[in-house]
C-alpha cells in the first residue's frame, strides 16, 4: 500500500511570489510533492497517510543559500593555521546540521567542500543540506585565494590535499589546466575570484584579478562539460565588468557596483548574490572577539556602506538577486540574517523569500526540482511558527523553524 505524508493546517507561501494561501496542504509521496491543495474539497489517494499538523503556521519551500563555505567557520587565524586537516571534516558535520536546522535544505558551496562531503550527505552518513560544490576557488598569485604572508608562512582557507587542488593559476594555459583539474575533482560549478577581497592579506576588494581572456577560458571549459557555470567572487567594479563580459553566470558580493556594471548585468542576465551579511559579520566578530586580522577588519569597515548602496541600486534597476551569505565567514546556521538585510536595502519580505527559494534555484540551474512548492518537485518543505511576511527577522531564530523536510524525509520536527 502506498505511503503518503500530508502537511496541513498552514498558510502556504509557495516561493512563486503570489499571495499566501490559507488553509493549504501539501501531499508528499516518497521524495516528491504529489499534490498541493489550495482550497475546496481534498481528494486524497488511497493508502496510508501520515498527517503533519502545521498548527496554523506557515508552509514554505526548503530555503536555499547560494554562497556558503561548509568546510570552515571563521576563527582566530592562529587556530585555523594550527588545525589538523581531519578536524575540518568533523567540524563540517556540525556546520551541515546547523544549516539544515535553519531551514536551508540546499546550498551552493563556494569553495572548500570536496566531493566527499557532498557524497556523505547523499549517502546518509551525515545530516546536511543538498550541496552543489565548486571544490576550490581559482585565483591569481597574490590574489584573494593566495594566503602568503610577509613572514613566508601561508594562511590558506582552502588548503590543498587529494581531491582539493590548489586554486592559484596565472595565464590562459595555466587557467585552462586548473579548471580541468577542478572539474576532474568533481566541481559542479566553477568558482573564480576576479577581484581581491576583505580577508585576503595582500590585496583589496577593488583590485582587479584575471584578464577577460583568462575568465573566458573558464567559461569555455565549463561549457564543454555540459554547461557547467562559473560564479565569480567580484567586489570591485572593473573585476565585475570583466566577469560579466566573459560570460560568467553570477556575481558574488558586488560591493562596488557602478552603473556600467549594472547595465552589463542586465544585458547579460547575470545573477547577483549579495552576501550583505559577510562584511558586517567580519566587523561584528572582529570588534566583539578580537579574532579578525587588522587588514580584514579595516577593509570590512570600508566596504559596508558601499556594499549596501550597490545592492540597493542593483535591486532598483531589476538585477536578478539570489540569496547567499558567505556562511563560514559567520557561524553556520545564522544564514537567515541575510533576509533582514535584503529588506533593509529595499526588498519586500516576499521578494527576499523568493530570492531565497525560486530565484536561488534558478541561479543554481535546479529550478526543475527545488525552489517552489509544486507537484513533481522534490519534497523540500519547511514550517515556520512565525509569519515571515510580517516579521522577516523572526526567521533568524531557528526555534521558529519548527519543521524541516528534505527529499521527503523529516530532518527536524519541534512543533510540540
Amino acid at each position: 500500500m502506498a505511503q503518503y505524508i500530508l502537511i496541513e493546517n498552514g498558510t502556504l507561501i509557495d516561493g512563486n511570489g503570489g499571495d499566501p494561501i490559507p488553509n493549504a496542504a501539501v501531499l508528499v509521496e516518497g521524495r516528491y510533492i504529489r499534490q498541493v491543495y489550495t482550497g475546496g474539497a481534498r481528494q486524497l489517494p488511497d493508502g496510508d497517510i501520515t498527517r503533519i499538523d502545521a498548527g496554523g503556521g506557515f508552509i514554505l519551500p526548503g530555503l536555499i543559500d547560494t554562497h556558503v563555505h561548509m568546510a570552515f567557520e571563521i576563527d582566530d587565524f592562529r587556530n585555523i593555521m594550527a588545525m589538523p586537516l581531519s578536524m575540518r571534516f568533523y567540524k563540517a558535520r556540525l556546520h551541515m546540521c546547523r544549516t539544515l536546522d535553519a531551514g536551508i535544505t540546499t546550498v551552493r558551496d563556494a569553495g572548500g567542500a570536496d566531493i566527499g562531503m557532498k557524497m556523505a550527505i547523499e549517502q546518509g552518513l551525515v545530516r546536511g543540506p543538498r550541496m552543489m560544490v565548486s571544490i576550490t576557488a581559482l585565483g591569481i598569485t597574490g590574489g584573494h585565494t593566495d594566503g602568503w604572508l610577509p613572514s613566508g608562512l601561508e594562511m590558506n582557507l582552502f588548503p590543498a590535499y587529494p581531491g582539493m587542488p590548489n586554486g592559484i593559476c596565472d595565464g590562459v594555459e595555466e587557467v585552462r589546466k586548473k579548471v580541468r583539474e577542478v572539474l576532474r575533482a568533481g566541481a559542479e560549478i566553477i568558482k573564480v575570484c576576479s577581484t581581491g577581497g576583505v580577508l585576503s592579506p595582500t590585496d583589496h576588494p577593488e583590485f582587479t584579478q584575471f584578464t577577460v581572456e583568462e575568465l573566458r577560458v573558464m567559461v569555455q571549459e565549463g561549457e564543454y562539460r555540459r554547461g557547467v557555470k562559473v560564479m565569480a567572487h567580484a567586489q570591485g567594479a572593473q573585476g565585475i565588468k570583466n566577469a560579466v563580459l566573459a560570460g560568467i553566470h553570477s556575481i558574488e558580493h558586488g560591493i562596488y557596483l557602478d552603473d556600467e556594471a549594472i547595465d552589463l548585468m542586465l544585458e547579460h542576465g547575470t545573477y547577483l548574490v549579495p552576501t550583505l551579511l559577510a562584511p558586517l559579520s567580519v566587523v561584528e566578530i572582529g570588534e566583539s572577539e578580537g579574532t579578525m586580522p587588522e587588514y580584514g577588519l579595516r577593509k570590512a569597515r570600508e566596504s559596508i556602506e558601499a556594499h549596501r548602496a550597490s545592492i540597493a541600486r542593483a535591486y532598483e534597476r531589476g538585477v536578478k538577486i539570489a540569496m547567499g551569505t558567505d556562511a563560514g565567514v559567520m557561524p553556520h546556521g545564522t544564514n537567515l540574517r541575510e533576509l533582514g538585510l535584503m529588506v533593509d536595502i529595499g526588498m519586500s519580505p516576499m521578494e527576499a523569500l523568493v530570492a531565497t527559494t525560486k530565484t536561488a534555484a534558478e541561479c543554481m540551474g535546479w529550478d526543475d526540482r527545488i525552489g517552489t512548492v509544486e507537484a513533481g518537485k522534490l519534497a523540500d518543505v519547511i514550517i515556520t511558527r512565525s509569519d515571515p511576511l510580517s516579521d522577516i527577522r523572526s526567521l533568524e531564530d531557528t526555534a521558529n523553524i519548527v519543521f524541516v523536510m528534505k527529499d521527503g524525509v523529516v530532518e527536524k520536527d519541534i512543533r510540540a
